[in-house]
């Protein structure tokens, strides 16, 4: 449905993600990857939401004046947000195994902001779920960092893995938003875009 009204669009989508490559596949959006280089820092008073709106929109800056007519550009940024701090993406084991320790037996949120930038607009939209870890042993965290290595995850972990089987006991809103995508928004906004 969707991907009939697009037929006239260029869908860009700027993430190397393949969880968020095969939500849109199985959307039926047709899209190109294309993802150019941006260091993604961003300013030290943001919080939740705001980092992944500003990283979202940071993410389209370098295609700024490449885009077509029919363009629709789609960056998007996730933000594990807990006890006021942004957990990122880990750097190492050690990092890993302290943000699993500090998310066990604790709530989260998992914020996902996507950008949708055309030559002459720009909108933001932004989901948040929140997630709960049961108590997590030290000896599963060690295994699933061993076995998964989730270094390219925020919050070193990825929900739809092992750890996210055995270790989350509720999320409070949309699953797709915590695997990296929040689907049901991509989706209305494109139809509100072109439809």
């Amino acid at each position: 449905m969707l991907g009939e009204l697009l037929q006239n669009h260029r869908i860009i989508l700027a993430s190397a993600s393949p969880r968020r490559q095969q939500f849109f596949t199985e959307m039926g959006i047709p899209f190109e990857v294309h993802k150019l280089a941006v260091e993604e820092i961003h300013p030290g008073h943001l919080q939740g939401k705001e980092i992944s709106d500003y990283l979202a929109k940071l993410k389209a800056l370098p295609f700024k004046g490449k885009l077509l007519a029919n363009d629709i550009l789609i960056t998007s940024d996730t933000v594990v947000w807990h006890k006021d701090t942004s957990l990122a993406k880990p750097g190492d084991e050690q990092e890993a195994l302290e943000m699993l320790r500090t998310l066990s037996d604790d709530w989260h949120q998992v914020i996902t902001s996507v950008c949708f930038t055309t030559p002459l607009d720009q909108k933001t939209v932004s989901q948040s779920t929140r997630v709960r870890f049961r108590e997590l042993k030290d000896a599963e965290i060690r295994y699933y960092i061993d076995h998964y290595r989730p270094f390219d995850k925020a919050g070193g972990y990825g929900i739809q893995e092992w750890i996210g089987l055995v270790g989350i006991e509720e999320i409070q809103g949309s699953y797709s938003n915590v695997v990296g995508l929040p689907t049901h928004l991509v989706y209305e906004t494109l139809m509100a875009m072109v439809g």
